[in-house]
């Protein structure tokens, strides 16, 4: 069988460059994530840097249906995460390890994390910062998907945007996409750190 991760960390440096810090994340019971640190990166000048982390390890195994009576080691949705915010704005390099839990949940609590899930870490994601959960976005944008080999699901890079308490209790409510058309419709810069949450009168 096929390396995953090596492929994933490859696509990752192809996509974003030489990471510039990693970390790493074992959790009782599950195989050790990383997470990757890529230096701030200025997009098109818009907004000043940013610095993007990406988890290495979520990937290694297929996302299986919590009600499943067995996981299928080799078939199943396979997915990283990537979270980008603006650099040197707030101590965002505390957010290594909620991502790890993040990038656990799926050995953990057996979820299958998929574009429009709200995920909470309970606390927030860097000191001081005004997020304690994100919505999964829409993979293909900044990374492409990785095709392994049949019969493997290819692995998704699914962005993070963080979200408010305020926010993340309209999602539940009016769904992901209306958050996201709210979002658009006010200009929100999704990666600002200490941004406040979007008028949702």
């Amino acid at each position: 069988m096929v390396e995953v991760l090596p492929l994933v960390e490859a696509r990752l440096r192809t996509a974003l460059g030489e990471p510039d810090a990693r970390a790493a994340v074992t959790f009782l019971g599950t195989d050790r994530v990383e997470v990757l640190r890529f230096g701030a990166a200025d997009p098109a000048g818009e907004g000043g840097p940013v610095v993007r982390y990406a988890t290495l390890g979520m990937s290694a195994l297929p996302m299986t249906d919590p009600t499943a009576v067995l996981a299928d080691p080799v078939q199943g949705p396979r997915a990283e995460l990537l979270l980008s915010v603006r650099a040197g704005l707030a101590d965002t390099d505390k957010v290594l390890r909620p991502l790890a839990v993040l990038a656990a949940s799926p050995q953990v609590e057996g979820l299958v994390v998929a574009p429009g899930a709200s995920l909470d870490v309970g606390e927030p994601l860097w000191p001081g910062a005004p997020f304690t959960s994100v919505l999964v976005g829409e993979p293909g944008g900044l990374v492409e998907d990785l095709e392994l080999d049949a019969p493997m699901d290819p692995v998704r890079f699914l962005p993070l945007l963080p979200m408010t308490p305020n926010e993340a209790a309209w999602k539940r409510v009016q769904g992901a996409q209306a958050l996201q058309e709210r979002w658009l419709a006010h200009g929100t810069d999704l990666r600002d750190p200490s941004r406040r949450s979007v008028p949702l009168d």
